[in-house]
């Protein structure tokens, strides 16, 4: 991650209208939805069915993950004499060696597990760390010390140097609420939306007509030529944006899982992104959200839904596709913005802390054990110690994943790790 000091801020995540606009990234679609705003970040031009089959699909887990109860060091004694109303003991874990263990209601993920398509990335975190949940979404999402100031999302710098020309509309796909930034990007804009029937085009008429303003008349008081551009940009945008929404309404009309989704909000946008992938329309990388895990009180029972959700969610994504010729060239990453503390409050939960571990699954996925699980007793303030920065995941996905350079991306070079295959 670059190496860059900032003062801590407490903005959100999520993209706005004013900063796509400034960037000059195209159009905004909003749909006209009885029940809900759906944003969509258009781009223009690109084709699909780009040379490059792989895709990515991003699993952020907002709130603050308690990676101790996900990933749980059961047998170590540091754990069990800081937790007891939220500890998950010995007869209730799922056993992965003589330490550690998954979550109980991580089922179908300990089967991915058994058959080697789940990686655990362990101790991940970066240099002086942040507990703003803001502050360090925002060093997650852009693999940077400084956060949006730091220039696009390393998604969006990712595909700039993974995808420079060429690429399909639905190159990057936010399926959900508010775009994370590590989508941002001012040459390969995401299409956002809820869901892929809402998905269509609908002129945001006071602001283009602002653009258009601003563009100036010429000497004559006709048209000018940056006028022109405008309209010409705007035709263009709306032209893609049609298109492409007919292609991923299509795609989720016509697909037909393997499996059963649960009915809940989770679980149907990784439908979706199934969907997506097995209608090859371009779309390389997939960003979904599962909130709910800022558990200072009364941790256990919320977590446990947690859990539930993720496990039924990621677990019918990953048996729908995996075996599948499309399923083949796919990894999934699951982070959050930081762990929490190895000791329970006094509420019955946890505060915010640093290192957990990432989750990576796929077909292509080398199972396993990676990096090196902090001590639970050589603490930092209370908190696990960094043990692997996680841009060295992202290096890895970048690296070997995606055959691009990751110091264009990271501006660094950090060691890759082994769970991808080459």
């Amino acid at each position: 991650m670059k190496n860059e000091d900032t003062n801590s801020d407490e903005r959100g995540s999520g993209l706005d209208r004013r900063q796509l606009l400034a960037a000059g990234l195209g159009a905004l679609a909003l749909a006209n939805s009885a029940q809900a705003r759906i944003r969509v970040f258009a781009p223009a031009g690109g084709e699909a069915g780009d040379a490059q089959p792989r895709t990515l699909v991003l699993v952020q887990l907002s709130g603050g993950n308690d990676a101790l109860s996900m990933v749980v060091p059961w047998a170590d004694d540091g754990y069990n004499k800081v937790r007891d109303a939220i500890r998950i003991g010995a007869k209730e874990v799922q056993k992965l060696d003589d330490y550690r263990g998954l979550h109980p209601e991580l089922k179908q993920l300990r089967k991915l597990w058994d058959k080697r398509h789940m990686a655990i990335v362990e101790g991940c975190s970066y240099p002086t760390p942040n507990r703003s949940h803001f502050k360090s979404m925002e060093i997650w999402q852009t693999a940077s010390l400084s956060g949006r100031t730091g220039g696009d999302g390393w998604i969006g710098r990712m595909c700039d140097a993974a995808f420079p020309e060429g690429a399909a509309p639905e190159l990057i796909v936010h399926v959900g609420g508010a775009a994370p930034y590590s989508v941002f990007s001012r040459t390969h804009p995401a299409i956002v939306f809820q869901t892929p029937y809402s998905y269509k085009w609908v002129a945001p008429e006071d602001e283009d007509r602002e653009l258009y303003k601003e563009s100036g008349k010429d000497d004559m008081g006709g048209e000018s030529k940056g006028q022109k551009r405008v309209l010409e940009h705007l035709r263009g945008v709306l032209n893609d944006a049609n298109e492409s929404s007919l292609r991923i309404r299509r795609a989720a009309a016509e697909y037909d899982p393997r499996v059963e989704y649960p009915a809940e909000d989770f679980a149907q946008t990784l439908k979706v992104a199934a969907a997506l992938i097995d209608a090859r329309i371009g779309t390389r990388v997939i960003s979904v959200e599962l909130g709910g895990f800022d558990t200072h009180n009364n941790q256990r029972p919320a977590h446990d839904a947690c859990m539930r959700r993720l496990d039924a969610g990621l677990g019918a994504f990953l048996n729908d596709i995996i075996g599948t010729q499309a399923g083949r060239d796919v990894i999934v990453v699951c982070f959050s913005e930081f762990g929490r503390r190895v000791k329970e409050n006094g509420s019955r939960g946890t505060d915010h802390g640093v290192a957990a571990p990432m989750l990576v699954f796929g077909e292509q996925v080398k199972g396993g054990l990676y990096g090196e699980h902090p001590s639970l007793t050589d603490l930092m303030d209370g908190d696990l110690r960094m043990t692997t920065d996680f841009s060295s995941v992202y290096g890895t996905v970048i690296e070997k994943w995606f055959k691009a350079e990751q110091e264009k991306v990271l501006d660094a070079q950090y060691p890759t790790l082994g769970f991808v295959e080459a």
